[in-house]
Parts: structure tokens; sequence; C-alpha cells
């Protein structure tokens, strides 16, 4: 269906290297790999790396033998506490891959709106930046910061426990204060599933279960948002946990008694980026098991 597809265009960042999945280098690159060459590959977002670990994949990359067509993989790289020297072996990445792959978005975490300013200064002109920002707290002082420096906004929508995930009322905050400063931003963690509902924290045999939000709860709240959504029925939104009250017929979906077209879709995407996920097929096979697919 068009407006399914206007939403999740590119919308899942591949993240098989981190909780809960954590592979290993080598078979999250084969996965996504995979991915990219499957019929699915339309939702299909970029490959998620830490800065420390670039120089591994080029070696796996060099090594690989893609069609002469292929596209680079695009790669959106977590920085880690030296930022200086992360820079340089991105830099020094981009150099080496030979077309094969493009660093070309980075996710950091700075300890205040300083070092906000200052790493947006160093990297917003030559790549996406997204500046992850704790829900707890209102986070409209630093979203003032991110939009001057043309930054992008992360939230961290849950974890491996229940104490990682954050309320609805501040999920929302943050989306509403990405709105009011004109931020796009990425979601990450805890996005496996289409809707909000109790699942397993990790794929541990004896691992316990949270309340996580839905990708499509929060996506479509971003985009009805946008048109105009008052806070109390978005909050609904971002809780709703049942297939019924949601529909997507053709161009347009349908939760209650709102509706968006496929062009107000396509509009609120260009603010609401992504979501990194450690599975593509969890999120795809859900979507499939509500029939979406």
């Amino acid at each position: 269906m068009p407006a399914l597809r206007t939403l999740l265009n590119g919308l899942i960042d591949y993240a098989g290297l981190f909780p809960p999945a954590k592979l290993d280098l080598a078979t999250a690159a084969a996965q996504y790999a995979s991915y990219r060459s499957g019929d699915e590959r339309w939702a299909l977002g970029r490959f998620i790396i830490p800065a420390s670990r670039l120089t591994e994949l080029g070696t796996i990359l060099a090594s690989s033998h893609p069609p002469p067509d292929a596209a680079p993989w695009k790669l959106s790289t977590i920085a880690g506490a030296d930022f200086g020297i992360d820079l340089l072996t991105i830099d020094q990445f981009n150099r080496n891959a030979r077309g094969r792959a493009l660093v070309d978005t980075i996710e950091l975490r700075p300890s205040g709106p300083a070092s906000v300013a200052s790493a947006l200064k160093s990297t917003a002109s030559r790549f996406e930046t997204y500046v992850e920002i704790p829900a707890a707290n209102d986070p409209a002082g630093v979203m003032e910061v991110v939009a001057q420096g043309g930054g992008r906004a992360k939230i961290r929508t849950g974890g491996v426990t229940a104490d990682d995930f954050p309320e609805p009322g501040q999920v929302l905050r943050f989306l509403r204060r990405c709105q009011d400063a004109g931020v796009s931003f990425k979601a990450t963690a805890g996005l496996h599933h289409p809707l909000r509902g109790a699942h397993r924290l990790t794929y541990d045999p004896d691992s316990g279960c949270a309340l996580m939000f839905g990708f499509l709860n929060v996506f479509l709240t971003a985009a009805f948002l946008e048109q105009g959504m008052a806070d109390d029925e978005a909050l609904a939104l971002l809780e709703e946990s049942s297939p019924g009250n949601l529909r997507f017929e053709d161009d347009v979906v349908l939760w209650r008694s709102h509706q968006l077209g496929d062009a107000e879709l396509a509009q609120a995407r260009r603010r609401a980026a992504a979501f990194g996920s450690c599975s593509f097929r969890e999120p795809m096979d859900d979507l499939r098991a509500m029939r979406l697919l």
C-alpha cells in the first residue's frame, strides 16, 4: 500500500551489533548485505556501527564482491568518548572505502548544551548529526541548541531492562519539542514491533518482559502532530495497542476518526527520519502478521 511504503521507506536502521541481538560484525554485515538484496529492501536504512569498529568493517567490505552496479552502503556511526579521534577514523574510512560504503551520519551523546554546540560546529556541515537527548527532562533548551547548530535529535525509546523505557508523556514531549524547533529526529531501542504491547526484553530464554512502544505508534504520532493533533489524542495514539483501530487503505492511513494521506505522510517523514533496530526481520514479520504487507 502506498501510504505504508511512504511511512516505512528507508525507516529501519539496522543495528545488529547492539543488544539484544549482539551479533559479531561479520554476521551483522552479512545480514545487512542480504537485506539490501531482498524484496523488502525499500524499508531498510543505514547500517549502524561504532566509529571504533570502522577499520574492521573496511576489511570485511574489501574482501566482499558486490555487484558492479551496487549502491554504496550508507553508514551511521556511534561516536565514542574521543570525538576527535572518531572524526579522523571516519574520514580515513570514507577515503579508503572506494565506493563500497560511506559514513554520512554520526550519532553522539554530548554532556551538555556547550558540548552539543561544539560537536555540531565540527560535523553539521559534513554529516547528518544526531544528538541523543535524555527523555527524562524537558529537552526544550538542548533542542534549541540542536536546531541552531543544524543538527538532529535522537531519543532512546527502550533497552534491555524495564527501566530503560521512558513514559509515553516523555516521548510525546520529545516529539512536540522536535516539531516546535523544526528538528528532525530518530528513535532507537525497543521498537521492534509495530504497536505498543508487552514483549520480551531480550532473546534469552529467561528474559523478562516490558511494555514497549511500537514504531507505528511513534512515527504516526509524529505525523499527526505535524497536522495539528492535540496532545491528549497524540498520547492515546502513542499508547494504542489494538490493530483494529489502525488501517492502511491505499494512499491513506486511518486511526480512529483521524486520517493522513500519502502527501502528508511524505511531509512528516522529512522530520521523522529513522529508527534503529537490532532486527530487521522482526519488524517486517510483525507487519506481515498484521496483514499490512
